[in-house]
């Protein structure tokens, strides 16, 4: 397949140069180039700049060439936390917490995570093949182009490996690139109630080793929580993780103030996520051992909870990401744009700052950030074309997706004006 394009004419040519997380007001610094153009040879970014500069005299002979007039050109958005491989829904879930029942006190009776738990035990890897599919194909059009996605709905050797291939299967299929994170400690099943620790000795003992020598997951994760695992937990499950090759994250401070924002510093994690109620001096551990704050507005959005203090973490010198937490229970949406105007609205995260928490930061929290999440030479041709002139008219369409067109490695992968955007599995 033909991977040379060229992309000229770009009202905003917004490159995010960099290859580490931003901080602070370098979050705001975009790097726009007006009437800017990207050539891509061989998947790759071979040069970008103004488009008198860069295309005129070129020999564009064996390219595609795109004309971007009067549009918004930005690198691929990397949606850095998400859970999109799971079976069964929870939309009953969903109305009982519409009348006032929390997301606790559902996981105390059986629901929440332990519901989705029994339907992907259930699924066949055939139907999680199909209906992952299908969720890649709806995030390409809000142009992800680099996504996480996380096991954590078997809390078992069979299921989490299932999960794991079924992402590794997607990932050799679909033009997205999803990066893999084994979440065992998603939640302690039903069968280790009151064992929590038994549990942890049992992933540590059975699954960790299983996944790694199968090369099925870059990361490991767990949920740091009152009443799931506590601190000292999560400090020897991925201490292990780690000492087996595992990089690490953490699902940190998002119903309590736990300390898991401390112990994302201690352990130096890539990325500590939710973080709702992170305490002052958690952030600023993570911000001098450089852990990335991955916000999901989305989840505080459909749980009716506070808003992570965005504001304060950019401006303490935290980087910050974005992303959706597409899941079954609490944030059954893989909308980007949404995720851009909450954090806009109501987290005080300025437009150019939200870019930069969607491309190079969220890179960044998966460990990518040398390799996507900006347009520089050398990196892959992920590129998405709006349909209007400015990056703000992302947060302004609210939760209406403007992206035109999606390209993947120098292919034009999604055109918003063709039939022909599904992918077989």
């Amino acid at each position: 397949m033909d991977r040379n394009i060229v992309v000229k004419n770009a009202a905003q040519l917004v490159t995010c140069s960099g290859n580490k997380a931003k901080v602070g007001q370098n979050m705001s610094d975009l790097c726009i180039i007006k009437d800017g153009a990207v050539v891509i040879e061989d998947g790759m970014i071979k040069a970008v700049g103004r488009s008198g500069e860069l295309v005129d005299g070129m020999d564009i002979t064996g390219y595609e060439v795109i004309n971007a007039s009067g549009k918004a050109v930005l690198p691929g958005f990397v949606d850095s936390h998400t859970h999109f491989v799971f079976g069964g829904y929870r939309a009953e879930e969903f109305s009982w917490r519409l009348r006032g029942d929390s997301y606790m006190d559902i996981m105390e009776r059986g629901g929440g995570i332990a519901n989705t738990v029994r339907s992907t035990r259930r699924a066949l890897k055939e139907e999680l093949i199909v209906a992952g599919g299908k969720r890649l194909d709806s995030m390409l059009s809000f142009g992800v182009t680099t996504v996480e996605g996380k096991s954590g709905y078997g809390l078992d050797l069979e299921t989490e490996i299932k999960q794991l291939e079924v992402m590794q299967i997607l990932a050799d299929s679909h033009p997205i690139d999803v990066v893999p994170t084994y979440l065992g400690a998603h939640a302690v099943p039903e069968e280790y109630k009151g064992r929590e620790d038994q549990y942890i000795d049992y992933m540590i003992e059975n699954v960790i080793p299983e996944v790694t020598a199968r090369g099925l997951a870059e990361f490991c994760d767990i949920f740091c929580e009152k009443n799931v695992f506590s601190v000292d937990q999560s400090r020897r499950f991925l201490s292990k993780a780690k000492e087996s090759g595992l990089k690490l994250k953490l699902h940190a401070d998002e119903i309590v103030q736990l300390g898991g924002a401390e112990l994302a510093a201690e352990l130096e994690a890539f990325s500590a996520d939710h973080l709702l109620q992170a305490s002052d001096i958690g952030l600023e551990a993570m911000a001098r051992s450089n852990v990335v704050a991955t916000l999901l507005p989305g989840t505080a959005f459909c749980l009716k909870e506070p808003y992570a203090r965005g504001r304060y973490m950019i401006d303490h010198g935290c980087a910050v990401a974005l992303a959706t937490d597409l899941n079954p229970g609490s944030c059954f949406s893989e909308s980007i744009p949404l995720i851009f105007s909450l954090a806009a609205l109501y987290m005080n995260i300025s437009p150019e700052e939200a870019v930069t928490a969607l491309t190079i930061n969220g890179a960044a929290a998966v460990d990518r950030a040398d390799t996507v999440g900006s347009l520089d030479p050398g990196k892959k041709g992920d590129v998405i074309i709006l349909e209007y002139p400015s990056y703000k008219y992302i947060p302004y369409h609210a939760a209406v997706s403007c992206v035109e067109k999606v390209i993947k490695s120098g292919v034009l992968v999604y055109d918003k004006g063709s039939r022909k955007n599904k992918f077989t599995f």
